[in-house]
């Protein structure tokens, strides 16, 4: 009676729930502890670093002294990322659903070969070609006489380059579940190339163009290697990250604000997550389930 009624309750569907919850609660700590000493002063989470804040007004003096501090300058980085984080966001978007785009329609042997180009940057490690990327945009101001170190183009056209591979991977198989009827409809309707893209295409890319959206935005709004080899700590442009990082000296590190400026940092991405969660799930399936 007792064994029936265990394989009753334990059921593998509930078996997978509670591990799901425990997982959960074990990606939730990092953001709890943040949380909890961004509301301490310095001495306080030297001292208690697990235990609660004694005094909550702390994290409304972190904030404003991190938003008052000359060497932060919390405003302007904070815009810094808005700007670069978007224009990538749009360009890396456009550019690999077209991209994706033709590689499906186009059938020729230069098709694979280029689309195996694009895998190929999925798996080569960032740490191998970030000292030639360095070298690049040196070169490329040589050539050019346009400057790309520790400017918005020069990082926003490096985030084109590493973005590019994983979206067009991901918009080329949600393009191969699209009836090419419906392009061709269009065409004998009078579109052009185009507008074909534009007004048919690109409304059906809705939700893996969302999921595109919110995995790059996270690393890009986060990242931390790129910014400093591209524009570098000392750089009139700083991202978050970067202003976050000119908080922990070699003595000394604040890290009451450190924690609080993370904490800061991390809600916008926080936001948007939680409103894009479903169609993040919807654009990792639906290419698949067509």
């Amino acid at each position: 009676m007792k064994k029936s009624w265990l394989r009753k309750t334990f059921t593998p569907l509930l078996l997978l729930e509670i591990l799901g919850f425990t997982l959960m609660l074990i990606f939730f700590v990092p953001l709890v502890l943040v949380i909890i000493n961004a509301s301490k002063d310095a001495a306080e989470i030297i001292r208690t670093p697990l235990s609660l804040p004694t005094d909550w007004s702390n994290l409304i003096k972190n904030i404003t002294e991190i938003m008052t501090r000359d060497n932060i300058d919390y405003l302007s980085a904070f815009v810094n990322s808005f700007v670069i984080t978007i224009v990538s966001l749009i360009l890396i978007g456009v550019l690999s659903a077209m991209a994706a785009w033709m590689l499906v329609r186009t059938k020729t042997k230069y098709s694979f070969v280029i689309f195996m180009f694009f895998l190929a940057g999925m798996v080569i490690p960032f740490q191998v070609v970030m000292l030639p990327l360095v070298r690049l945009l040196e070169n490329l101001r040589g050539l050019t006489g346009i400057p790309f170190k520790d400017t918005y183009h020069g990082v926003i056209l490096a985030y084109i380059g590493f973005g590019t591979p994983l979206s067009v991977f991901m918009f080329h198989g949600f393009i191969k579940s699209i009836p090419i009827d419906i392009e061709e409809a269009a065409i004998i309707d009078g579109c052009t190339k185009p507008q074909v893209f534009f007004k048919i295409v690109l409304p059906i890319l809705k939700p893996v163009f969302v999921t595109m959206l919110v995995l790059n935005g996270m690393w890009i709004w986060n990242d931390y290697l790129l910014p400093v080899l591209v524009i570098g700590l000392g750089g009139d442009v700083k991202t978050l990250p970067l202003s976050v990082a000119s908080l922990a000296g070699f003595y000394d590190k604040e890290w009451a604000l450190i924690l609080t400026s993370v904490l800061m940092a991390a809600l916008p991405v926080l936001i948007l997550f939680l409103f894009a969660q479903k169609h993040i799930i919807k654009g990792m399936t639906s290419g698949a389930i067509k």
